[in-house]
């Protein structure tokens, strides 16, 4: 068919991309508004995130070796439990992340060019739409380059706080804990951070020998961004604390200052951009194969579904979310959409969950599913007030614009 994609992705390249998507911007902001939070409980709020995504990933690599084609949670929900609910997870996932988009792009204008951040992000969104075009390797050698540099800026920050004077062993453990609800919320809020992951499954119709590439990656992607992140955690805990954290616009850059080493705050600057590039670049490929998949089905305009005969990407899907993420990125500030996505990407998740539930009468697998449709329904549930709401009436807007085609269809 015409409007199939090109098996190219290795395991190597499947990683990068998950790891492009994960080891981004989070990790220089998300540590901050989940210390509020958590408090003392940071490290704990991390690893329950962590422990949900695990879950979410088991679930997520089963199917994505059962389905490989592009689209994740969106065609397992429509294969496993029916057309509304594959549909629901692709909306949810398609609106969370186009907002998403926007605000990496806005971070990248705020590291870049302080002041300019809009005209900034225009151009980031439009430069990496543009790499995105040239096909999928093409991105994922990106990604690679991306991924090398922040881990190399991460791996800096990490030295230098736990070799310097100022590191307390007393710091990493100590502060107040913001109780059971503070530790969820910090939870909800750094599951944000681990979600990269699904770049590999909604890629999976570019992924060569995806039974085999698809389970090793996932999780190989998860775990490297576990220990870095922990790492960075502990680091930065050991010189600012958990109260010093809570209170910092900036962790990574405070967290080098306070180690001795201002010299060393342009360089996370540096790396902050360029994360949040890798998770821009990550995040459009995401979209835009989940709105190819949501345009074969009809709940997207059919031009959506077109393939570049030359490229082997779906072309019209990206230049259109990329030209969305620019009008956002120039007329709007999304940064605090962190949470609203948060509340989208764990309800896709609960329902890759579902589906996995159905695959078969497999022990672990179930119970792993069922761990992970909890533990998302509660950090869900944990999430800010005004997150949580906003996450709801989108998806029942988009539940209403479904049914409504429905009627539609079976009066015509």
């Amino acid at each position: 068919m015409d409007n199939e994609l090109k098996r190219t992705l290795g395991v190597s390249d499947a990683v990068v991309v998950g790891l492009g998507a994960m080891v981004g911007a989070g990790i220089f902001a998300a540590l901050a508004p989940a210390a509020r939070a958590a408090g003392g409980g940071l490290l704990a709020a991390l690893a329950v995130a962590a422990l949900v995504a695990y879950c979410n990933a088991h679930s997520s690599a089963r199917l994505a070796a059962r389905y490989p084609s592009s689209g994740g949670t969106y065609v397992y929900g429509r294969e496993r439990l029916g057309p509304f609910w594959g549909y629901l997870a692709g909306w949810g996932f398609v609106v969370g992340k186009t907002a998403s988009c926007a605000a990496m792009a806005l971070t990248v204008g705020a590291y870049v060019w302080p002041g300019r951040e809009h005209v900034t992000a225009v151009a980031a969104v439009v430069a990496l739409t543009a790499a995105g075009y040239g096909g999928v390797r093409k991105s994922a050698r990106i990604a690679r380059l991306t991924v090398a540099a922040v881990l190399a800026v991460l791996a800096a920050v990490v030295v230098a706080c736990l070799s310097s004077g100022a590191a307390g062993a007393g710091r990493v453990a100590g502060g107040e804990w913001g109780g059971a609800a503070g530790l969820l919320q910090g939870a909800g809020l750094l599951f944000f951070a681990f979600a990269g992951y699904a770049r590999i499954t909604t890629l999976g119709e570019e992924v060569r020998d995806p039974e085999r590439t698809i389970p090793r990656a996932v999780p190989l992607a998860l775990g490297i961004a576990l220990l870095v992140y922990t790492a960075v955690a502990v680091a930065a805990l050991s010189v600012l604390g958990a109260d010093g954290l809570a209170g910092s616009s900036a962790p990574l850059a405070d967290a080098v200052r306070a180690a001795g080493l201002p010299g060393l705050v342009p360089v996370v600057r540096v790396g902050a951009a360029l994360a949040a590039l890798g998770s821009l670049l990550a995040l459009v490929l995401g979209v835009s194969r989940t709105a190819l998949a949501m345009a074969r089905d009809g709940h997207l305009p059919r031009a959506l579904a077109a393939v570049h005969p030359r490229h082997q990407v779906p072309h019209h899907a990206e230049l259109a979310v990329g030209a969305v993420v620019a009008v956002l990125a120039a007329t709007a500030d999304l940064r605090g959409a962190i949470g609203f996505s948060s509340f989208g990407v764990l309800v896709y998740y609960a329902i890759a969950n579902a589906s996995a539930w159905t695959l078969g009468s497999d022990v672990k697998g179930r119970a792993v599913a069922a761990a992970g449709l909890s533990g998302c329904v509660l950090l869900a549930c944990a999430l800010p007030a005004a997150s949580a709401v906003s996450g709801a009436v989108v998806l029942a807007l988009g539940a209403l614009a479904y049914a409504v085609r429905g009627r539609v269809r079976s009066g015509s």
